[in-house]
């Protein structure tokens, strides 16, 4: 009877087995039994990869000898885009590879700017080890590609060395679902948004925003836009546009323009330096005012519930460095990287899905924004200073003298300032129940509200202008600092933002996704790494050994009886 229990046992497990297989051919299911749920694909990446119907390769350049941080960026790769593969209808390959494996150094330089002109940037970094500093030459992006089309992707934004790897890593593991998601839809969908930059009123020109155009042009039709001359077909073209620091004032008929671009439901993103103020105007001279800019545009952005003061902020706390001549050594000027309080760092507010994530935002000589209140418009602050600060009305003067001032820390004990705010909601019309300006022949519209819409306004014009190369004139990278070789979050503040502007589907959401870091204690693995070693060595032998003598004499004694 025993032995019939034991067959019906063995029978059913046997076919609950075959059953669960069998079904598992049919309906797919992954359990993700993380605290975190870090496995787990949000619905909006399930019902993109479920649609497509091209086959997908995703080529990543992170493989090799690589620092402990990035192996674990690697596996972090790995993971999300085998779940990516699970879910996806169409066939989608993965390759890992290190480009520069095997090469001398003529055709490493060959392969890295062939890599460069496919939008595929190398990162040298430098990392902390036992040993000191390191430096190593990585490329922590991937390329997507399908139906003839590539899209490049950049799976590391942080690269700030002063930074924990650790911590920024974590930050980069967090956000791969938004940076893969996002991507895969450019380059299924082939759709590229419009977007204008304007330059009839002094604004940033083509080298200051370089860096800025080329990396939209990846994802975006990018181009500029003269407000003097555009006509009503040319705006309905348009997705968004760019207003970065306009030095001119604007005319009726250009904020008439702007103000049609809103009611059709354009996404306007304004960067405007409310106050003239320049860092070279004070080197080549020995002291300047910095006075109040007069752009005609206050009124507008007053009707929009948003206004820029004509201030200045000073943060000695979280500010950025500048080159100082400190002397002659030699004959020779001396200069030295030295806090310069009227280039605050803006610290992204992180409840915020469109900045979340991001590191500082490097801004100069940047005025405060305000909310003003409008029916209909939902109103967020996603740029702030630190506490540590000092607002300045202005005229004010200014000379490179002010750098070695003895600051007293009471006069900057403040709240978080505002630089800048997004808006969303229905704006109403700056010039309903107006007559048309000159140079408008005909309304555009007659609407006295928009469609739903998105606005950002921020008091800095520089936050989107790249730092410019003396040697050839070359842009370098929006947000890289070539005094301090720092690299700030201002271009993934751009993107995110574009990004934010002219997604539908809204995937800026998958940048809330969190994962804890679970780090050992570096401090406590120095103070006990020969007892765990022991530990992990030593005491398994031991435990071997006392079961082969228990072993031994339990068997001496069982059969000697």
């Amino acid at each position: 009877m025993k032995k019939w229990n034991k067959l019906l046992n063995l029978l059913l497990v046997l076919v609950i087995i075959v059953a669960v297989n069998m079904i598992g051919q049919y309906v797919f299911y992954r359990f993700d039994f993380t605290a975190d749920k870090r496995f787990t694909l949000s619905d909006k990446t399930k019902t993109i990869l479920t649609k497509n119907k091209k086959p997908i390769m995703v080529t990543v350049f992170l493989d090799g000898e690589l620092p402990p941080a990035f192996k674990r960026l690697q596996a972090a790769v790995n993971d999300i885009l085998s779940d990516y593969k699970a879910y996806s209808n169409a066939d989608l390959k993965i390759v890992f590879v290190d480009p520069l494996a095997g090469l001398n150094q003529s055709d490493q330089d060959t392969v890295i700017n062939n890599l460069y002109e496919r939008g595929i940037e190398a990162t040298n970094l430098s990392v902390k080890t036992d040993a000191g500093l390191t430096q190593k030459l990585v490329y922590p992006m991937a390329m997507i590609e399908t139906d003839n089309k590539e899209f490049p992707v950049k799976l590391f934004q942080n690269l700030d060395t002063r930074g924990s790897y650790e911590d920024n890593i974590n930050r980069a593991i967090e956000n791969l679902e938004y940076v893969f998601t996002a991507s895969l839809k450019k380059v299924i969908d082939g759709r590229n948004p419009r977007i204008g930059f304007t330059e009839s009123n002094g604004e940033l020109n083509d080298l200051q925003v370089g860096d800025a155009i080329r990396s939209l042009s990846s994802s975006y039709e990018v181009g500029r836009v003269d407000l003097n001359t555009i006509d009503k077909a040319g705006l309905d073209k348009l997705n968004m546009m760019i207003i970065a620091k306009p030095t001119k004032p604007f005319s009726e008929m250009e904020k008439y323009k702007i103000n049609y671009f809103v009611m059709n439901g354009g996404r306007v993103l304004w960067s405007i330096d409310q106050v003239k103020a320049e860092l070279d105007s004070l080197r080549q001279q020995s002291g300047q005012m910095a006075t109040n800019s007069n752009l005609n545009l206050d009124d507008m952005l007053f009707m929009y519930g948003a206004r820029i003061n004509y201030n200045l902020i000073a943060d000695p706390a979280n500010c950025a460095e500048i080159p100082v001549s400190t002397g002659l050594v030699g004959g020779q000027s001396q200069m030295n990287l030295l806090p310069w309080i009227y280039y605050p760092i803006l610290l992204p507010d992180t409840s915020q899905s469109v900045v979340k994530k991001l590191d500082g935002v490097k801004a100069e000589f940047p005025s405060t924004v305000d909310s003003i209140g409008v029916k209909g418009l939902k109103k967020t602050f996603i740029l702030n200073t630190s506490p540590f600060n000092k607002v300045y009305t202005t005229p004010k003067p200014f000379s490179l003298q002010m750098i070695g001032e003895q600051l007293d820390p009471r006069a900057f004990q403040s709240v978080p300032q505002h630089v800048s705010l997004m808006m969303e909601g229905s704006f109403p019309s700056v010039f309903a129940g107006r007559p048309l300006p000159t140079g408008i022949s005909a309304p555009f519209t007659l609407d006295s509200k928009s469609r739903l819409t998105k606005m950002i306004v921020i008091g800095d014009g520089d936050i989107f202008r790249n730092q410019v190369s003396e040697r050839d004139h070359s842009p370098f990278p929006l947000g890289f600092d070539r005094f301090s070789q720092r690299t700030y979050g201002n271009k993934a503040l751009l993107l995110n933002i574009v990004d934010y502007f002219t997604d539908e589907d809204n995937l800026i959401v998958l940048r809330n996704k969190e994962v804890k870091i679970r780090l050992l204690d570096k401090s406590k693995i120095k103070l006990e790494k020969a007892k765990w070693q022991f530990i992990n060595i030593a005491v398994p032998l031991l435990l071997l050994i006392f079961f082969a003598i228990f072993q031994h004499y339990y068997r001496k004694y069982k059969y000697a009886k």
